[in-house]
C-alpha cells in the first residue's frame, strides 16, 4: 500500500476519483480505501506500470487488486520480450547466452522457428509444462533494430553500431532511457572489422588509405597494391547492416567518398564464402565470420601493422574494433529476464560469447615481452621531441609489470569515453570490487597523440589517466582504496600505437592502459 500512496502523493496532494471512462485497468488497494485507474502499460510479474492523469505509475502488485478487461492472468504469469536487430548476434549468441542461463537456472529450452529469422525461445520450468518466458525474436540488421526500439515495437534491440543522435533523441523522449549509458546500451561481446582477401591471393597487407580508395572505387587493379595485374572485384553487406555502417564509417575516411559499386550479401558467412572462392575479390566481414577467406593485415599511414587477433580486439588496439551492443530500456524488467542480465556479466556467458566466436570482455594480462613490437615502434619513432631516454625512462617503469586488456580510449575529437571504455570502466569496477588484484599495484597509464609539444601531451596523458581512475572509483563503491596501491603514470607520445598523420591515428594513440606492478616496485616520480 505504500508505494501505491506514495506514487499518488507525489504526483498529486490529493486522490481525486477518477471519471468513469475507457480505461483498461482499476487498481484498488486491499482495504478498498484506494483506487486507480489508467492505461496498462506492463506487468513484469511483480509490479505494474499504469499511464495515468499523473503519467505512468509504477505500482507493487502485491498491495493491490486488478479489475478491468486487460488485467493480466496473475497464477500463469508468463514473461515475454522481443528482440530484433542483427543476425551476426541473434542468430547464435543470444540464444546460446539464453540456454546456458536456463540449463543453471533449471529452465528446460525449445524453440519455435517461423523462419531462418523469426523464432520463439520457450523456457519452461524443468520437468513441468509450465512456460515461464517467451522471447520472441524478429532479426535482420543493426539500423532494423534499433528502429524498432526506438519506436517502441520491440523491447531489445541488438546492434553492431553505436546509436547516432536521431536514436539517442527519439529514446530519450521515448522514456526508454539515455542510448550512450552502459546501463541502456550494454556491450555483451566484441568483435572485429577485417578486409578479407581469397587465399589465393598474393597480396597481404592493405592499409586504410588504400582500403578507402578500394572502396570508393579509386583503386580498381590489384597491381596498385603490389597484387597481379587483376581487376578488383569488391564484396560487402547490404544497406543498413551494422558491419557496413562500421565499415563506411572508420574506413572511408574522405567525407565525401561514396561506396562504389561491389557485390552485397545478407550475412557474413555468404559474403566470406563468396570471398574465398575469387582470388580477385575483397571484402568486409566481421572478424567472427572470416570462414574460408584470409584477413589482410592493416597498416596505418606510416606502416604499423595490425592483425586482428583475440588479444589486439580485447584491448581495442586494433582500430576496426567493433562492440557488440544489446539495448534495453531503462525501465523495470521481468524478474527472470533480470536474471538474465545478471547472467551475462558471469564467466559462463563469457565462456559462451567465446564458443560463438567473439571475443568477451574478461581481463587477460599481456607481459612485458609480449609487447616487442609496440616497444620496437616506440624506439624508431623516438627523435627531438621523444628522446630514447623517455623510452628508457617508461620500459623502467613497466618491465616488471604486466599489462591489463582493458584500455580506455576517447570518441574522436573528444574527451569523452568511447562505447567500450564506458563498459571497460563498470567491468573494472566489478574486478576491484571482487578483491582480484589486491596483491599488486594498480596503474593507470596515459599515452597521448603527437600533436603539439612533448611536455603538454605528457600533462595532458597524465590528465586523462587520473579522470579514467576517478570514474572507475567512483563506479567501484564497495571497494576500498586502501586495500590497495593505485597510482597514474603518463608518457605521452613515447608508445604510438599509429602514425600522427591521420585522424584516426592520433585517435588510437590518444588512451590510458591499465597495468599491474607487483608491490615491491616504487613508481617513478612525474616531472
Amino acid at each position: 500500500m505504500s508505494i501505491l500512496r506514495a506514487a499518488v502523493f507525489a504526483a498529486l496532494f490529493v486522490l481525486t476519483p477518477i471519471c468513469a471512462r475507457a480505461q483498461d485497468i482499476t487498481l484498488t488497494s486491499q482495504d478498498g480505501a484506494m483506487s486507480l485507474s489508467g492505461v496498462l502499460v506492463g506487468y513484469d510479474g511483480e509490479f505494474y506500470r499504469v499511464e495515468t492523469e499523473f503519467g505512468v505509475l509504477t505500482l507493487d502488485g502485491s498491495g493491490v487488486i486488478c479489475s478491468g478487461p486487460a488485467c493480466p492472468n496473475l497464477d500463469g504469469y508468463v514473461a515475454e520480450i522481443s528482440v530484433s536487430g542483427a543476425r551476426t548476434v541473434g542468430d547464435v549468441l543470444l540464444p546460446s547466452l539464453f540456454e546456458r542461463f536456463a540449463a543453471r537456472h533449471g529452465y528446460t529450452v525449445t524453440r519455435e522457428v517461423e523462419s531462418n529469422r523469426d523464432f520463439t525461445l520457450v523456457l519452461k520450468q524443468s520437468g513441468q509444462d509450465t512456460e515461464v518466458a517467451r522471447i520472441d525474436f524478429a532479426l535482420g540488421n543493426s539500423d532494423q533494430g534499433l528502429a524498432r526500439f526506438v519506436s517502441g515495437e520491440t523491447d531489445f534491440a541488438l546492434s553492431l553500431r553505436e546509436a547516432n543522435e536521431d536514436e539517442i533523441t527519439i529514446a530519450r523522449e521515448a522514456g526508454l532511457g539515455d542510448l550512450r549509458s552502459s546501463r541502456v546500451a550494454r556491450i555483451i561481446g566484441l568483435d572485429g572489422v577485417v578486409p578479407i582477401v581469397s587465399k589465393r591471393n598474393t597480396v597481404t597487407s592493405i592499409s586504410l588509405e588504400q582500403t578507402s580508395k578500394v572502396f570508393a572505387g579509386e583503386i580498381k587493379n590489384w597491381q596498385e597494391l603490389g597484387g597481379i595485374d587483376a581487376p578488383i572485384v569488391l564484396h560487402l553487406r547490404e544497406d543498413g547492416s551494422g558491419v557496413l555502417e562500421r565499415a563506411v564509417s572508420q574506413i572511408l575516411t574522405d567525407e565525401d567518398s561514396e561506396l562504389a559499386q561491389s557485390r552485397r550479401h545478407t550475412s557474413n558467412a555468404s559474403l566470406s564464402a563468396a570471398v574465398a572462392r575469387d582470388p580477385f575479390a575483397i571484402g568486409i566481414v566481421s572478424h567472427s565470420e572470416i570462414g574460408n577467406s584470409r584477413p589482410l593485415a592493416l597498416l596505418g599511414g606510416c606502416g604499423f601493422p595490425f592483425m586482428a587477433s583475440h588479444s589486439t580486439i580485447k584491448s581495442e588496439d586494433y582500430p576496426l574494433t567493433s562492440p557488440l551492443f544489446l539495448y534495453t530500456p531503462a525501465r523495470r524488467l521481468p524478474k527472470i529476464i533480470r536474471e538474465f542480465m545478471a547472467f551475462m556479466s558471469t564467466p559462463s556467458a563469457e565462456q559462451i560469447v567465446e564458443a560463438s566466436g567473439f571475443v568477451n570482455q574478461a581481463s587477460i594480462e599481456i607481459p612485458m615481452a609480449d609487447q616487442g613490437e609496440r616497444l620496437a615502434n616506440a624506439v624508431l619513432q623516438a627523435g627531438d621531441e621523444v628522446s630514447l631516454s623517455d623510452v628508457q625512462e617508461m620500459v623502467g617503469a613497466l618491465r616488471s609489470a604486466r599489462r591489463l586488456s582493458t584500455t580506455f580510449r576517447f570518441e574522436a575529437g573528444s574527451s569523452l569515453l568511447d562505447a567500450q571504455s564506458r563498459a571497460n570502466v563498470s567491468k573494472l569496477a566489478e574486478e576491484l570490487e571482487a578483491g582480484l588484484f589486491e596483491d599488486r599495484k594498480l596503474l593507470f597509464v596515459g599515452f597521448s597523440d603527437g600533436d603539439g609539444g612533448a611536455a603538454a601531451n605528457r600533462r595532458i596523458a597524465m590528465r586523462r589517466a587520473q579522470a579514467v581512475r576517478a570514474a572507475v572509483l567512483k563506479e567501484a563503491s564497495l571497494f576500498d582504496p586502501e586495500r590497495m596501491e593505485i597510482g597514474e603514470l603518463a608518457f605521452g607520445e613515447a608508445m604510438p600505437m599509429a602514425c600522427d598523420d591521420t585522424e584516426w591515428g592520433r585517435q588510437v594513440n590518444r588512451r590510458v592502459e591499465v597495468w599491474l606492478a607487483p608491490v615491491t616496485d616504487t613508481l617513478p616520480r612525474e616531472n
